[in-house]
């Protein structure tokens, strides 16, 4: 493919050739968000278009705000690796992979600017009114592959999309010193604190024991749902948090 026309206005268009048919899903229904983990932007764009890499991404937002599109996002952009939601494990298929240009943890991980942060707004908001994407299914790819990866992060800022209309978030509910379900707990509680995060998609077999899967699962909804401390231990803040996202779910598909 010499060039498309991009699906986003604006967008700068850089075709990668590290893409497919989507399977089973004639359109995107999700949106995963990544950092490049990478030093630099301009090496992160090469390398999602370099074919010896077999990676790519729908798109690559700058830090300076500037979006590149690679994939179209009829096509399947190869972002997520392994990974899973609600049961469903070929991710690739039915989302729109967003890298975000930030060197990662292993680099320092600083902030992301707000220039940059606006744009992935524009775009997030662009893609949800073409494919309607719900609120709740625009993710982190901790989210999709907790253990595996941690981006964006827990200094991504949710809490600024959400208030300009992407994504979907509550009040993480305050950190006080608690009993908290950890490793090697086993009971009903814990069964509880399971059945709920398969109910919002994580992949997390039901057990009833706190095995390390759980604490995995635990920590990815902390970075993205309760960033103030991810530590896997399931304390009462983050069971009511999780509480309250459950809940208004509920209240948004009643709508």
């Amino acid at each position: 493919m010499s060039g498309f026309l991009p699906d986003e206005p604006n967008a700068e268009v850089r075709v990668s050739p590290n893409f497919g048919p989507r399977r089973d899903t004639p359109s995107p229904d999700m949106i995963v968000l990544h950092y490049t983990g990478m030093g630099t932007g301009a090496g992160a764009e090469a390398w999602l278009c370099d074919p010896a890499s077999e990676v790519s991404s729908h798109y690559l937002v700058h830090e300076d705000g500037r979006v590149v599109q690679m994939v179209r996002e009829s096509d399947r952009a190869w972002h997520a690796g392994k990974s899973s939601w609600f049961g469903r494990t070929d991710i690739n298929s039915c989302s729109v992979g967003i890298e975000i240009v930030n060197p990662g943890h292993s680099l320092g991980y600083p902030g992301f600017p707000k220039r940059q942060i606006n744009a992935v707004i524009g775009l997030c908001a662009g893609i949800t009114r073409r494919h309607s994407i719900p609120a709740h299914r625009v993710l982190a790819h901790s989210d999709v592959a907790p253990g595996r990866k941690v981006d964006p992060g827990e200094k991504f800022p949710w809490k600024a999309l959400f208030e300009a209309g992407v994504g979907h978030l509550v009040p993480a509910a305050p950190i006080r010193r608690s009993a908290v379900l950890k490793a090697g707990d086993a009971g009903t509680d814990v069964e509880a604190l399971q059945s709920m995060l398969t109910l919002y998609g994580y992949g997390v077999e039901i057990t009833g024991g706190f095995d390390p899967q759980t604490e995995i699962v635990v920590e990815a909804f902390q970075r993205h749902f309760r960033p103030r401390r991810v530590d896997g231990l399931a304390d009462s803040s983050t069971i009511r948090t999780l509480q309250r996202l459950l809940a208004s779910v509920t209240v948004i598909a009643a709508k």
